[in-house]
């Protein structure tokens, strides 16, 4: 019994010794390395795949597994996206074998479709008929494969040079069953993402209001935090007075009279949206309810006091998303506000002494401001137009390509705008007022109080 004990204990150190450490941007900087052939490792990654309840389809004489489409955050409709893992077994020697899996990705309604178009797709991707080693839109997913890799080793270890369960491993092996690791699919991991999240920190977040991928990126930063096992609080720039609504939404079941209720908030039917009340942010919402509902350790809270003015609205702010934060203090707090409000440098174009929550937030938590960048798109866009009256509208926004990847990036230092780095979104793309799709569910074109939109009307 003491030789197997050995065994099993060796066979475990050689395969942490494969194991690699995360780089600066919190990817894995190696590849995760079986010590065994790959015909003892392949039936691991199948029961993986079966316990993670990701059906797939196999090549079995190659190596070679493609799962089915998953949608993104669980069983939102209206997250609008899809991915699945195509996965290859690569031999490096006839006794050490790795895994490579890509991240497929598609979008399966019009989350991606043109501002105000209202032939949405409801359907999920349909799959080739035969398994494809590539794709256009693949992406290796190197933190998949450590996934795969810490969850396999233990089993590997368990068993025998004769591939069968030693007795001592079936003697220590728990009888609950565990919860699956791939419990939601939370997306392409966010490059620069995990090194920047720490339990009572605050990430303010200074958007350009109006867009369809902030919500997004704000939604897959916090299923890939919880995900990891760091609850978080997701703050959002929506009137203080709707906040047992926004609580009640979240912890509901999501049906269409909580939409409903959720809608009717005065908030979402002002005149005057400046891509606060889009149809994106409305599913970012939806998005963190799923989360809630599928065990993940995430909430949200409202801040933004809109009866004040001036420095003293910014006061308010920021006192509310203080006291937040030291009523939760282990938790991770993602604020999205806009940003001008995330600058921590004392001063705006039009106010020299201004003090944006930025500044009133420093020194009294640990705060991370980031400032908004992407590739070049549209959003809805509030403007002063001729004189001054506001106009808002779909407009074209410039930014800079730096591919379609979400990530954080940390400057050595604060620039002079007061940013300590930026989130990057990729392309942008409009998101119109959520009621402009009616008062139920967004996009579910029920209960609509109001005519639809056409690209032709927005300015």
């Amino acid at each position: 019994m003491r030789s197997v004990r050995l065994f099993s204990v060796g066979l475990m150190l050689l395969l942490a010794g494969c194991a690699t450490g995360l780089n600066g941007l919190g990817i894995p900087d190696g590849e995760a390395i079986y010590d065994v052939p790959l015909e003892e490792l392949w039936p691991s990654v199948r029961q993986f795949f079966t316990d993670n309840e990701l059906p797939f389809r196999e090549d079995k004489g190659n190596f070679v597994l493609e799962t089915e489409w998953r949608e993104e955050f669980g069983g939102s409709k209206v997250a609008g996206f899809w991915h699945r893992y195509l996965v290859l077994g690569k031999r490096e020697t006839p006794t050490r074998g790795k895994l490579w899996i890509i991240r497929d990705t598609r979008s399966a309604n019009g989350t991606l479709a043109p501002a105000g178009d209202q032939e949405a797709l409801q359907s999920r991707p349909i799959a080739e008929n035969a398994i494809v080693a590539g794709s256009a839109q693949g992406v290796r997913d190197l933190v998949m494969e450590w996934k795969v890799f810490h969850a396999l080793a233990p089993r590997l270890a368990r068993k025998a040079p004769d591939g069968k369960e030693t007795e001592a491993a079936k003697a220590e092996a728990p009888e609950v069953k565990a919860a699956p690791v791939l419990a939601v699919e939370c997306g392409l991991p966010i490059v620069g993402l995990p090194p920047e999240v720490k339990r009572g920190g605050v990430m303010l977040l200074g958007e350009l209001h109006g867009t369809r991928e902030v919500p997004r990126f704000v939604a897959q930063a916090a299923c890939q935090t919880a995900s990891n096992g760091i609850p978080v609080t997701v703050g959002l720039e929506l009137p203080v007075e709707h906040q047992q609504l926004v609580a009640t939404f979240l912890r509901g079941a999501g049906s269409e009279g909580d939409w409903l209720k959720l809608m009717e908030a005065p908030f979402w039917r002002n005149p005057h949206q400046d891509g606060r009340g889009s149809e994106a942010m409305a599913n970012l919402l939806e998005q963190l309810r799923q989360l809630r509902a599928r065990g993940l350790d995430v909430d949200a809270f409202v801040f933004d006091h809109p009866g004040l003015k001036g420095q003293e609205h910014e006061d308010a702010r920021a006192a509310t998303v203080l006291s937040r934060v030291r009523q939760t203090p282990g938790r991770f707090f993602l604020v999205l506000t806009g940003n001008i409000h995330a600058r921590a440098t004392i001063g705006v174009p039009w106010n020299n002494i201004y003090r944006p929550m930025g500044v009133l937030l420093s020194g009294k938590v640990e705060l991370l401001s980031l400032d908004m960048a992407y590739n070049s798109g549209s959003a809805w866009i509030c403007a002063v137009e001729g004189g001054a009256q506001v106009e808002c509208g779909v407009r074209p926004a410039r930014g800079k390509d730096n591919g379609n990847r979400f990530f954080v990036h940390r400057f050595e230092q604060r620039n002079k705008a007061g940013y300590h780095g930026f989130f990057y979104v990729g392309p942008v793309t409009a998101s119109l007022p959520a009621v402009h799709r009616g008062l139920g569910r967004p996009g579910s074109r029920d209960d609509s109080h109001h005519p639809s939109v056409e690209p032709g009307d927005m300015r």
